[in-house]
């Protein structure tokens, strides 16, 4: 729009030709615009951004020790309209100037302050140093509209004469040997953990080792163990071999000695007991012919004959009872026994009178002893 301005949020317009609040010179706007009447109107532009001067100056100590200083300063035009109005008299046309004019104030502050102290206080207290050139220097700022926002002292030195090195001599010596004294302890407490380590290492080589001897003598002492088990376990399956074999020899022993009583003893036994029960018979018959004979009554004789048939069959019958005789066909077979029982007595019966007959012819003979228990005759 014509006529109409607008100043930069870091500007400040300033408006002449008319009147003015306050009897200023000019009109102050910021932060906003103005309508300008050409012709009769006029606006310039000040800068409200930050600005920086440097400062590199010689300074005498209070001990008359000269050091070189060299500062930073960062200041800017105050916000309010005095301060505007200030340092637009003063800077407006040549607005580079602000930073030449506070080069040379911060510098005669500057020189005035460390006159009035000594190196050590300088070095030590820097910061006392800086607030102290701001403090001074602030009423002068103000009078020209300018406003420091920080002082920084970036570096002091002798220009080589040495006292600062001479000053931080004996703390460098004590720094040094704290720093030899905190080297020997390390080195110390790292000789003193290597000592350690290596006493560990060893420690724990020796349990290594015993570790390995003692797993070795148990390997060792197993594969022994192994090696005796094969022996060992063959010997006792040997072992266990002969005994089956000689529990097997024991039963087929036995088997054969029940096999031996079955087809030699009891067959024996029953021949021996067949050969008794007819010796008994003929004992028992020469007992009956020599009866006869004696009393030549063959009426007698035959019922002699009749009255020890029963005791034949009954001692028949219990020789056959103690011979190994087996029935296989229950009752039927206990008949067929007692039947043959009765046919061998009736047999003998039978022989007997035959021979009574024969003995009839012939005298007598004398009488016979018989012994029915043992089976045997006597004269």
């Amino acid at each position: 729009m014509l006529g109409y301005k607008v100043p930069s949020p870091d500007e400040a317009m300033l408006v002449s030709g008319g009147r003015s609040k306050n009897n200023a010179p000019f009109r102050v706007v910021t932060g906003h615009g103005a309508f300008i009447m050409p012709f009769f109107r006029k606006a310039r532009f000040l800068t409200l951004a930050m600005c920086e001067a440097e400062v590199a100056e010689k300074c005498v100590t209070q001990q008359g020790i000269t050091l070189n200083v060299r500062a930073v300063i960062a200041f800017k035009v105050g916000n309010d309209t005095e301060s505007i109005i200030s340092a637009a008299q003063r800077f407006l046309s040549e607005q580079d100037q602000m930073s030449v004019l506070t080069g040379r104030i911060f510098a005669g502050h500057l020189r005035s302050i460390i006159g009035s102290m000594t190196v050590e206080q300088i070095i030590r207290e820097r910061q006392k140093l800086a607030t102290e050139v701001l403090d001074g220097s602030k009423e002068e700022m103000a009078r020209i509209g300018l406003t420091v926002d920080a002082l920084q002292i970036q570096s002091i030195d002798d220009d080589g004469l040495g006292y600062i090195n001479a000053m931080s001599a004996p703390h460098n010596a004590a720094i040094q040997q704290q720093a030899q004294i905190a080297q020997a302890q390390a080195n110390q407490a790292a000789a003193e953990a290597e000592q350690e380590s290596q006493r560990k290492q060893a420690e724990f080589a020796r349990e290594t080792a015993i570790v390995k001897a003692q797993y070795k003598a148990e390997v060792d002492k197993a594969q022994a163990e192994a090696a005796q088990a094969g022996p060992l376990a063959e010997a006792e399956a040997q072992r266990e071999v002969l005994q089956m074999r000689t529990e097997l020899a024991q039963r087929a022993a036995e088997l054969r000695q029940q096999e031996l009583v079955a087809e030699v003893v009891k067959p024996a036994e029953a021949e021996a007991e067949r050969v008794r029960i007819l010796a008994v018979a003929d004992a028992e018959k020469m007992k009956i012919q020599a009866e006869a004979a004696a009393s030549h009554n063959r009426v007698a004789l035959d019922k002699a004959l009749i009255d020890q048939l029963p005791e034949i069959v009954e001692k028949a019958a219990r020789g056959l009872a103690n011979a190994n005789v087996t029935v296989l066909n229950g009752a039927e077979g206990l008949t067929e026994v007692a039947s043959g029982l009765v046919a061998q007595g009736r047999a003998i019966f039978d022989a007997l009178r035959g021979t009574v007959d024969y003995y009839d012819d012939e005298p007598a003979a004398p009488p016979l002893t018989t012994n029915s228990e043992s089976g045997s005759t006597s004269h």
